[in-house]
């Protein structure tokens, strides 16, 4: 449809049947032809005037019941505008992928936008038009629960996924198969509340906020995203679903996004609370003169903005305004042609968990997965050894996560079965030693009798889903007393003990190191999960996973990342005085760095080379380095290049990180690995919140992580 005839029909429209375009509810009231509000939304007090008009749903899934829900609805409709399906896509449909931050420690773009292709292939057939993905939401608190959700604490390793996710889920265009349109959220810095507490205060200089926090969602605008989703949090004192500045100022005149914003579920009334709107009506004038086109869940549009046009508070022409850009994002999606778009029962059942797709999730699983210590214990020697597997991971099937919307832990591997499976089923023994929080004597004793059987000891823990996602935040970061209690009495019959880590967040491992030979982080890896970590534990795949996000010395180091500033009294300057940046009772460094994560073959990293001395501002540089595969095994490692501003008009970070590449090697192989160096790497934001670049002495460092020393010089001039 031409954009002329949206214009035509959005003026046939009457206020009512524009309000109800900007409005989301679930699809239970078009269950039937009836329209009946039941249940949760009938105790949200719903209006009735809304059912009929009302311009998407959430949450609703499956080929056949939304195609019963579009039908129901259109029958009804009097301009036959057609509803759009939204929901939760955000590691997977039905095939689950492992969680956002695991497909972050793949430091692999191209998988990302894999996870992204498969879910909107699945996602399509089932009758949804629009994912809730990406959360491009930098984080350096992991006692935030919805870590898991984000790809770390850089902002340009989540610029990268940003991109990827976007372009898999929407393909070039709507006229490719299988596509979906995506929402990237939580704009902005939700990640960053106060106390790591989830939906609290957001506070920081518009400077930070412009430097580390938009550029991710700025890479998603820049990518496509046909939609936006607003934050819970405040920005400078107001929250994000009403801030005009944020919205407005900065999305869509700074930035040029003239696609849909959304809030997230119930934000627009929650303005109320958050004591910047006496009631809903003046909540939906906030919401609405702030730009805000689809309010989810709540009600305040549909039952003040007439009223709020009428008194003049709210232009008729920012309605249309918002109206259009719903009915544009319809039509590209080519839902005026076909309501269904691609909802297919018999593609469903050929598509949906197929085989192919469950492949490419144990691909992803793989590589997702970082080693943190390895004393010359894996891989497993199974020929030569029996394996005691213990722990509330090893045979539970749960380990698709938080967000895991349609998929179905039954049918997912575990590891116990995976591992009978690729060696004999004697070399493997079994007992459980505890539950995800309680252990007993007997459960020990049982663990304790089965280990003493075997050559090596295989644990599996970690967080429950629960204990990780949205509103799962926590003080204590460090594995339940129970499983360190296994741990624990394990170790002392001095066998080597392997610890394979199933968590959404990086977790307080001190103790846990102390006991183990190993760690492994496999996060919540999704459905080939078991499968995937057998394999990595036979050394049938070499890890290549690094950290996305710090793992702390304990908790009351947080936050600690990477690309910290310097202070005017730095502890590199004399670390055993006093008077320096320190903690007298424990490190400054995490225990495990961004970008830090183990082989079973061993990379050397030869001297660095740099093209010139001195760049210009039309110059480029070349920075390269070569790279040995020293150990056995064929393997990938990630090669990091990280800049180093020595002298800004502000305090700049120790480094940033400015570019990645992900190779693979056989044993003895060499490859040159060279990065471009250009102006723009090395600008920033600066007090006037201008993007611009320093004259002076730059730092580069390459290397397998964040912690690399070795640096080279250049100079950049102006001119």
């Amino acid at each position: 449809m031409k954009n002329s005839k949206l214009v035509e029909l959005l003026n046939k429209m009457t206020v009512e049947e524009k309000v109800g375009q900007l409005s989301q509810i679930s699809g239970e009231p078009y269950t039937s032809e009836n329209f009946v509000v039941t249940g949760p939304l009938a105790e949200m007090g719903i209006p009735d005037k809304l059912i009929p008009v009302a311009g998407s749903v959430l949450g609703a899934a499956g080929a056949e019941a939304n195609r019963n829900l579009q039908d129901n609805y259109l029958k009804k409709s009097r301009l036959k505008i057609p509803l759009i399906f939204m929901g939760d896509i955000i590691h997977g449909f039905k095939t689950i992928f492992p969680i956002p931050l695991g497909i972050g420690a793949t430091w692999n773009t191209y998988l990302g936008q894999t996870t992204a292709r498969v879910s909107a292939i699945e996602s399509a057939v089932s009758g949804v038009h629009v994912t809730f993905s990406p959360m491009v939401d930098l984080v350096r608190d992991p006692r935030w629960g919805r870590v898991l959700e984000t790809t770390g604490e850089d902002k340009y390793l989540n610029e990268r996924f940003a991109e990827a996710f976007v372009n898999g889920y929407q393909g070039k265009n709507y006229s490719d198969p299988y596509t979906i349109a995506s929402c990237v959220k939580h704009f902005a810095a939700y990640g960053a509340p106060e106390g790591g507490r989830d939906y609290n205060t957001v506070n920081m200089s518009e400077r930070q906020l412009r430097e580390d926090y938009l550029s991710s969602y700025k890479a998603a605008v820049d990518a496509g995203t046909e939609l936006v989703m607003t934050a819970f949090n405040t920005i400078d004192g107001i929250p994000s679903t009403g801030n005009k500045w944020l919205l407005d100022d900065v999305l869509r005149k700074e930035w040029g996004f003239d696609g849909v914003v959304i809030s997230d579920w119930g934000a627009v009334k929650e303005l109320i609370p958050h004591g910047v709107a006496a009631d809903e009506k003046e909540a939906a004038m906030k919401a609405m003169n702030a730009t805000l086109d689809i309010e989810m869940m709540t009600f305040t549009y549909i039952k003040h903005l007439e009223e709020l046009i009428n008194e003049g508070k709210v232009s008729e022409d920012l309605l249309d305004e918002a109206v259009l850009r719903i009915l544009k994002l319809k039509n590209k999606l080519g839902l005026f042609e076909n309501p269904h778009r691609e909802a297919d029962v018999e593609k469903e059942k050929e598509l949906v968990f197929c085989q192919s797709h469950r492949k490419k999730a144990q691909q992803v699983a793989e590589e997702s997965m970082v080693l943190l210590k390895n004393n010359d214990v894996l891989p497993l020697k199974e020929k030569d050894q029996k394996i005691a597997l213990i722990g509330p991971f090893t045979r539970d099937e749960n380990m698709l996560g938080a967000w895991s919307w349609r998929g179905e832990p039954d049918t997912a591997s575990n590891i116990i079965d995976s591992m009978k499976e690729m060696i004999s089923p004697e070399s493997v023994l079994y007992a459980e030693g505890s539950t995800l929080d309680h252990t007993d004597e007997n459960m020990l004793d049982e663990a304790k009798a089965t280990a003493k059987k075997a050559d090596v000891i295989v644990l599996a823990l970690g967080e429950s889903a629960e204990m990780s996602g949205e509103a799962a935040s926590v003080t204590d970061i460090r594995l339940p007393e129970a499983q360190m209690k296994l741990l624990k009495q394990l170790k002392a019959l001095n066998k080597p003990v392997v610890t394979v880590l199933f968590n959404g967040r990086p977790l307080d491992l001190t103790e846990v190191d102390k006991y183990s030979d190993a760690i492994l982080e496999a996060w919540y890896p999704g459905t080939e999960g078991g499968e995937a970590v057998a394999n990595i534990l036979l050394g049938n795949t070499n890890p290549s996973g690094k950290l996305p996000m710090s793992f702390p010395q304990n908790v009351g180091q947080i936050p600690v990342y990477y690309n910290h500033f310097s202070t005017g009294r730095p502890v590199e300057s004399a670390p055993d005085q006093k008077y320096v940046s320190k903690y007298l009772d424990s490190s400054n460094y995490p225990k495990y760095a961004f970008g830090y994560g183990m082989s079973y073959t061993t990379f050397d990293y030869g001297k660095m080379k740099l093209s010139k001395e001195t760049m210009t501002d039309n110059d480029t540089i070349e920075a390269s380095i070569t790279i040995t595969n020293n150990g056995l095994y064929k393997g990938k490692e990630v090669v990091q290049l990280y800049v180093r501003d020595l002298v800004g008009e502000v305090v700049r970070p120790k480094k940033e990180l400015k570019n990645f590449k992900k190779i693979e090697l056989k044993p003895g192989q060499t490859e040159t690995v060279t990065f471009t160096l250009s102006k723009d790497m090395l600008s920033y934001v600066h007090p006037d919140q201008k993007v611009k670049t320093d004259p002076g002495e730059f730092e580069v460092f390459i290397g397998g992580n964040s912690l690399v020393k070795k640096a080279e010089k250049f100079i950049y001039k102006k001119g």
